[in-house]
């Protein structure tokens, strides 16, 4: 008799979105803001694969999990729910995941902040990884590149081979990159059997295993404790246990794919659904109010209550860098 593997749907909620500041705050991080065709990225997310998976998870932290469970209460979804007292990373928010299933589990990994398109590519590289991982390996999503991003890591693949992951790169690494034809993006998100997976994680990082179960087993209601958290090293999944293991197999996938991590891709998104811009590409984020850009082009004003930021769309990346020095002065305006 053939075991049902339960297929569950594990959501990433960590992240605060710091390239998105000052739509993005503490209070109210990116993928809760409605501006995506008034939804947030996260109830984008718990649609998208509500009907591929028995069972959501929700790893979330002491800020954010409100908000999540609003979302949640509106879709009408009952869902597993894990708090972090503190951010350990992603090796530990998915041991709790997986801590918290039954080993023969399959679990389906993804951030709640990430734009996906063209759906049937999208639900057939799923069908890909569920049935690998049924086999026992750890698959992983290769996005087959648009252009050479340098805000995406990369994966080096042959066929469902991974032959080596690769760092964030440069403009010119990233243009050899995709003119090597066999790189692809990597999207962050993974599909497994909860048993692989911690099986993997002991063998690699026994100190990230074991501290994470003594704190999954000492959790109440799903809540994790703060002390008993903090030992937990800080370190992604990438590094413990895809970089390490013999098992992990990449679906190569054509669905359309961003994770906007950056003003320059919130651009890129809403234009595409046909948000206005003026006649050199001047786009107003966050006001209805009449705004003129004279001189200027590929600028985005992005309004707030509290902060406008207005930026060259070629300097996204650096947003970060506000952010960083905003923190260090400890601003409210962060929160």
């Amino acid at each position: 008799m053939e075991i049902k593997n339960s297929i569950t749907h594990v959501i990433l909620t960590g992240g605060i979105g710091s390239r998105l500041w000052p739509l993005s705050r503490k209070s109210q991080p990116k993928q809760y803001l409605e501006i995506f065709e008034s939804k947030s990225l996260f109830e984008m997310t718990v649609e998208r694969n509500s009907l591929l998976a028995d069972k959501v998870m929700v790893v979330g932290n002491v800020d954010n999990h409100h908000l999540s469970k609003k979302v949640m209460d509106k879709s009408n979804i009952s869902y597993v729910n894990i708090v972090e007292a503190t951010p350990r990373n992603t090796a530990a928010a998915i041991a709790f995941a997986a801590f918290a299933s039954d080993r023969e589990d399959i679990l389906i990994v993804t951030p709640s902040d990430h734009i996906i398109d063209l759906m049937n590519n999208y639900n057939s590289a799923i069908g890909e990884a569920v049935s690998k991982a049924k086999d026992g390996f750890i698959v992983t999503f290769g996005v087959i590149p648009t252009k050479p991003e340098t805000g995406y890591g990369y994966i080096e693949s042959k066929g469902d081979k991974v032959i080596s992951f690769r760092e964030k790169p440069n403009e010119t690494t990233a243009k050899e990159f995709i003119s090597r034809g066999n790189f692809l993006w990597n999207s962050g998100m993974f599909c497994f059997k909860a048993g692989v997976l911690l099986d993997e994680l002991k063998q690699f990082q026994p100190d990230v295993y074991e501290k994470s179960k003594a704190v999954w087993e000492s959790s109440e209601d799903g809540f994790l404790d703060l002390e008993l958290s903090l030992e937990i090293p800080s370190i992604s999944i990438d590094y413990a246990v895809m970089e390490r293991s013999k098992k992990i197999k990449v679906v190569p996938a054509s669905f359309s794919w961003s994770d906007l991590g950056s003003f320059e891709s919130v651009y890129d998104y809403l234009l595409s659904k046909g948000h206005p811009i003026d006649q050199n590409g001047n786009m107003v984020i966050g006001s209805d109010k009449h705004t003129t850009f004279l001189g200027l082009k590929n600028t985005i004003f992005v309004h707030t209550d509290s902060a406008n930021l207005i930026l060259q769309k070629e300097n996204s990346q650096d947003v970060k860098d506000i952010y960083s020095e905003l923190e260090k002065q400890n601003s409210d305006l962060l929160n």
